[in-house]
C-alpha cells in the first residue's frame, strides 16, 4: 500500500483549520464570560471586601391583616458612608400590601387610596419611595437611630452613626411566617447610583435584651437584604484626582487632565471671577449637579501628597484635600490611601487616623479624617475649602527608599471612591547625582598647593 501524500496534507490543513476555530471559539467565549463578569466584580473593594449595607426587616407585632417591623439600615463599609441629602430605598410589594403607618421615616408618594374608606393608609403605591425624617422632628414620630436626614457614616468613622432605622405598619399582608411574602426589587440609592441589592433572604430571628440584659426576646421573623457598591456604576468618570510634589525634586506632577471628564468645561467658574462670590452660587441644587471651580483635572476633590522632610530614622509627609465644587460640603470626610509604610505611621497631625487591615497579614492601608468640630467638615470651593495635615512614619531600613515612585501611594480614595493617580513616569523622581560646583574643586586644588608650599 502506497503513502498518500495528499492526503494526509489534506488532513493535516483540516486539522490546523479545526483547533484555529476552536481557538476562537474558546477565546470567544472568554470574553463573554469576563464581560458577564466585570460589572459584577466592579462591585468588589480589595481594601474593603466585607464592606456592604445590610438592611433588616424584623417583625415584632402581627396586626389583623398584616405586619409590624423594626427597618434597621447598617452601613458595615469602612470608610464609605452616606451624605446628605440622604439615602433613599425602595422596594416592591409581592401582593397588594399597603403601608398604614411609619415612624421614623416616610414615603415621597401616597398614591391612590382611594378604595380605602374610613381610615387612609400612607401609601399604597405598589412600588414605595421612602425616606429619613429631618432632625427635629417631634418626638412621637421619632424612632430610635431615626431621623439623620439620611446620613449615615461610615462603619470605620462612627460605629454609633452607622446605624438608620424605621417602623413600618404593613397591611393586606401576611399573618403568619407561612402567609407572609417577603418584598422584592430592593433599590437603594446613598444618596446617588452605586448601591447593587441582593433579594430578600429569611434568616434566624434577631434577638434582643431588656435594659437589664436579664431577658431575651426576639423578632417573630426576620429577613435580609445585602446592598454592595460599585464605583463603576455610579459614575463612569472619577470624582477626584491626586498630584504629587518632593523636597528633593522641583517639579510638582499635577492631576491628569481632565481626569474627571471636561464636559462641563463651559460651565465651570474662574477663581478669579466675580460669580463666585455672587449670592446664591452655593445653593446645592435638586439633583446634586455640581458647580467646579475651572481647573486643568476638572474635578471635584483633589488630593495633594508632598514629600516633605526626610530624617535619619523618619520621614515626614504633608496632606491636602481641596475642594472644588461651589454646591457641596463634605460633612464627616474619608481619606484612605495604601502606602507599603503605613504599617509604621508614628503620628498624625490635625486629622484622626485608623489603619484598616483588610488581610490579616497586610497592613499598609489607613484611614484619615478630620476631627470633629474641628476640621471634619471639608468647605465649598473657595479660601475655606481645603483640609490639611502632616504625616510623620519610621523608616523600615530593608525597604525605605525615594528611589522609584516608592514615596508616593498605590491607591487613594476619597469618601470611598477610589481617584485618578498620575502615570508612574511622571512622578517626581530622585536626582541621579548631586549637583558639582567647579569653584568649590578649584578652591580645594588651590588650598593643597597652598599647603604644600608653607610646609
Amino acid at each position: 500500500m502506497g503513502f498518500d501524500h495528499q492526503s494526509t496534507k489534506t488532513s493535516y490543513c483540516q486539522c490546523r483549520k479545526w483547533n484555529s476555530f476552536l481557538e476562537l471559539k474558546f477565546i470567544s467565549v472568554l470574553v463573554v464570560l469576563l464581560l458577564t463578569i466585570l460589572p459584577n466584580a466592579a462591585a468588589y473593594d480589595p481594601l474593603d471586601p466585607n464592606g456592604n449595607i445590610t438592611i433588616k426587616w424584623d417583625v415584632v407585632s402581627w396586626t389583623a391583616d398584616g405586619y409590624v417591623a423594626a427597618v434597621t439600615m447598617s452601613n458595615f463599609q469602612m470608610y464609605r458612608s452616606i451624605m446628605s441629602p440622604g439615602w433613599t430605598l425602595s422596594w416592591q410589594w409581592a401582593k397588594k400590601e399597603v403601608i398604614w403607618s411609619m415612624v421614623g421615616a416616610q414615603t415621597t408618594e401616597q398614591g391612590d387610596c382611594s378604595k380605602f374608606k374610613g381610615n387612609v393608609p400612607h401609601c399604597c403605591k405598589k412600588t414605595p419611595v421612602v425616606v429619613d425624617l429631618l432632625p427635629g422632628v417631634p418626638y412621637n414620630q421619632q424612632f430610635s437611630n431615626c431621623c439623620k436626614g439620611g446620613v449615615v457614616s461610615a462603619w470605620g468613622q462612627d460605629p454609633i452613626g452607622s446605624v438608620s432605622a424605621f417602623q413600618v405598619s404593613v397591611g393586606l399582608a401576611g399573618t403568619s411566617n407561612k402567609t407572609v411574602k417577603l418584598p422584592t426589587n430592593f433599590s437603594l440609592l446613598g444618596p446617588g447610583p452605586g448601591y447593587t441589592c441582593g433579594p430578600a433572604k429569611v434568616v434566624p430571628s434577631t434577638v434582643y435584651f431588656t435594659p437589664d440584659h436579664r431577658r431575651k426576646t426576639q423578632a417573630l421573623m426576620t429577613w435580609n437584604v445585602t446592598c454592595t457598591y460599585s464605583q463603576f456604576l455610579a459614575s463612569s468618570k472619577p470624582k477626584c484626582c491626586v498630584s504629587f510634589s518632593s523636597f528633593y525634586n522641583e517639579t510638582i506632577t499635577p492631576c491628569p487632565s481632565c481626569a474627571c471628564g471636561c464636559q462641563n468645561k463651559n460651565n465651570c467658574i474662574m477663581s478669579d471671577s466675580k460669580q463666585a462670590h455672587r449670592a446664591g452660587i452655593n445653593t446645592p441644587k435638586k439633583d446634586n449637579t455640581p458647580l467646579l471651580q475651572c481647573t486643568h483635572h476638572m474635578c471635584p476633590i483633589r488630593v495633594h501628597w508632598h514629600v516633605k522632610i526626610n530624617y535619619k530614622d523618619y520621614w515626614r509627609v504633608k496632606l491636602a484635600v481641596t475642594n472644588f465644587n461651589y454646591r457641596m460640603n463634605y460633612t464627616q470626610w474619608t481619606l484612605v490611601a495604601q502606602h507599603p509604610n503605613l504599617n509604621s505611621v508614628t503620628q498624625v497631625f490635625s486629622f484622626d487616623y485608623k489603619p484598616l487591615v483588610p488581610y490579616e497579614a497586610i497592613n499598609d492601608t489607613g484611614m484619615f479624617y478630620g476631627m470633629k468640630y474641628y476640621n471634619d467638615l471639608l468647605m465649598e470651593a473657595g479660601p475655606y475649602g481645603n483640609v490639611q495635615s502632616e504625616v510623620l512614619l519610621k523608616k523600615n531600613k530593608d525597604t525605605f527608599t525615594f528611589k522609584h515612585g516608592w514615596a508616593f501611594p498605590r491607591k487613594v480614595y476619597f469618601n470611598g471612591d477610589e481617584c485618578l493617580l498620575p502615570p508612574p513616569d511622571a512622578y517626581p523622581f530622585l536626582p541621579n547625582s548631586a549637583h558639582v560646583n567647579p569653584f568649590s574643586i578649584l578652591t580645594m586644588v588651590f588650598s593643597v598647593i597652598l599647603f604644600m608650599f608653607t610646609i
